[in-house]
């Protein structure tokens, strides 16, 4: 593999995601090569992969899995590709141990590299500022800690993947997938890429994040008022409470209520309730054979198309699709 095109560096650390590490250095190793073997055609190799760690230091993987890197981060002076994985610790403390890592991630930025993260990972990333008006993404679950820690970046954590400018993102924990094909296409063209993904059996058709996300309807907020509104909303989901008969039985007035519910839930009653009930559809999908025409009525809707539109609008397949994909047997 002496003749590869590109470098390819991911910075390790400790109780970083150790797929996120080793399943991504072979996706790009092999760019180039799984494919030709498997049709006995001339290997072509497209990029050197490295490993690197602070002061090259052995790095503890959340797994507790060791991996030996194969070059102190300090000793890259160039690299195409910077990877930064997942993070598989406390995302707070693992944060504190890298801060002597942020310094050469600017540094291989300003030498030209693409940056990239995954998952979590994108937490370092953003701590670096180079990710401040920019779009961006990261995992689903753990998008209201990112904005409250960012708020000058454009999350998008529906997204799989995103790209501003050579910063690229991708979303939860396996996507460093769609992101390492997405990086090799950018490199060596689509053939290559598609090449890669079908020779390692990978599904590179994901665009959304939506269809794997709970909307985990959280109450972190201190407005005793509100937290009784979301309990009652959570409680009635067939309920045709009007806004009106919602702030009468709360004694506050349509005004109030919507300014203080957007205030403490970041979302007005109504949306709160629509994404309550998707939620109960999906369970409905997942564990039972109720037939969608009444399953819609279980969630408090009556008109099967309208239904299956907001459906489809928020998790990105429509409920049949939904069911195929995650029915439990």
């Amino acid at each position: 593999m002496n003749n590869t095109k590109f470098t390819v560096t991911v910075l390790g650390f400790n109780q970083a995601l150790a797929s996120a590490i080793t399943g991504a250095l072979d996706v790009f190793a092999f760019a180039g090569i799984s494919w030709q073997r498997i049709h006995d055609l001339p290997t072509s190799p497209q990029f050197k992969v490295q490993l690197a760690s602070h002061h090259g230091q052995s790095i503890l993987c959340s797994n507790q899995v060791l991996l030996q890197p194969n070059i102190a981060i300090e000793d890259v002076p160039h690299t195409d590709v910077l990877l930064i994985p997942t993070i598989g610790g406390d995302i707070d403390e693992v944060l504190n141990d890298t801060q002597p890592l942020l310094v050469h991630i600017k540094r291989l930025r300003k030498m030209g590299a693409d940056i990239a993260a995954n998952c979590t990972g994108n937490f370092l990333l953003a701590l670096t500022g180079l990710l401040n008006d920019r779009t961006a993404t990261t995992h689903w679950g753990y998008a209201d800690k990112f904005k409250a820690m960012f708020p000058s970046v454009n999350l998008q954590p529906e997204k799989m993947v995103t790209e501003d400018d050579t910063v690229f993102c991708a979303g939860g924990g396996m996507a460093w997938i769609d992101l390492s094909i997405l990086l090799i296409e950018r490199y060596c063209g689509h053939q290559i890429a598609s090449d890669t993904a079908k020779s390692h059996v990978l599904d590179v058709s994901r665009t959304s994040q939506t269809v794997y996300a709970s909307s985990r309807h959280r109450q972190f907020h201190s407005d005793k008022d509100i937290k009784a509104v979301q309990s009652f909303l959570e409680r009635n989901l067939q309920s045709k409470c009007t806004l009106h008969d919602l702030a009468m039985r709360h004694n506050m007035t349509e005004r109030t209520l919507i300014r203080r519910f957007k205030n403490a839930c970041d979302t007005t009653p109504g949306q709160y309730l629509q994404s309550l009930r998707i939620e109960h559809a999906r369970k409905l999908l997942e564990t039972s054979s109720v037939p969608l025409e009444r399953l819609i009525g279980a969630v408090g809707y009556e008109d099967l198309s309208s239904f299956t539109r907001l459906f489809k609008k928020t998790t990105g397949l429509s409920p049949s699709q939904y069911r195929t994909k995650f029915k439990r047997n």
